[in-house]
């Protein structure tokens, strides 16, 4: 390269170089902005809803369930938030049945993923569950409108089951899908309605 071909490079390249510099940091800055407003939020979720489903069951009859569900923070620590569910199994001769979960979430190192906060550890920090004990790995996350939790089940033999609860917002309270899958293969997928309480 000649001596002037390679002066004229350099006069071009400056101001280049300045244009991709300011460019990049516009660009850098538009990526910080459009991800605070993609970062999802869990307040909107925040709130008591109530409704019902009806199960099928394994002998192909079916049962009325009533659901609860509450969302809200967790008050010694800013950043996480708990869901309480609750669902009541109505017998065809009245009696009810009540089982309840409650489990308590903290932010990650990854954007709207959350760590379920089951047990304490002897140094008093909350820990997952250990899936190789029989104890279901719970997290969850939040994309766009839909909390969802997971919660995976190893087997005595070595099977797994993942259980999935996908709650949208919607006008008046929250769209519910209950899936569940074995060893990949769907196994039950249920749909309803929670009015906001």
């Amino acid at each position: 390269m000649s001596l002037l071909r390679s002066l004229k490079m350099q006069q071009i390249s400056a101001p280049l170089r300045r244009s991709l510099g300011g460019f990049a940091a516009v660009l850098a800055l538009v990526a910080v902005q459009a991800g605070s407003l993609c970062a999802a939020e869990v307040e909107p979720f925040f709130g008591q809803y109530r409704g019902s489903l009806v199960v099928p069951k394994a002998d192909g009859t079916r049962e009325r369930r009533d659901a609860a569900v509450k969302i809200g923070p967790v008050e010694d620590n800013e950043d996480g938030f708990y869901v309480q569910w609750t669902t009541t199994s109505i017998k065809p001769d009245g009696r009810r049945k009540a089982k309840s979960y409650a489990i308590e979430f903290t932010p990650t190192g990854r954007d709207d993923i959350f760590a379920a906060a089951m047990k304490r550890n002897v140094f008093g920090h909350t820990v997952q569950l250990d899936p190789m004990k029989g104890e279901p790995y719970v997290w969850g996350r939040i994309v766009g409108d839909t909390l969802t939790v997971f919660s995976m089940f190893v087997g005595p033999n070595g099977d797994y089951e993942i259980q999935q609860y996908d709650r949208t917002l919607a006008d008046g309270g929250l769209e519910l899908v209950y899936s569940s899958h074995r060893n990949g293969f769907p196994l039950k997928r249920l749909k309803t309605f929670l009015e906001r309480q």
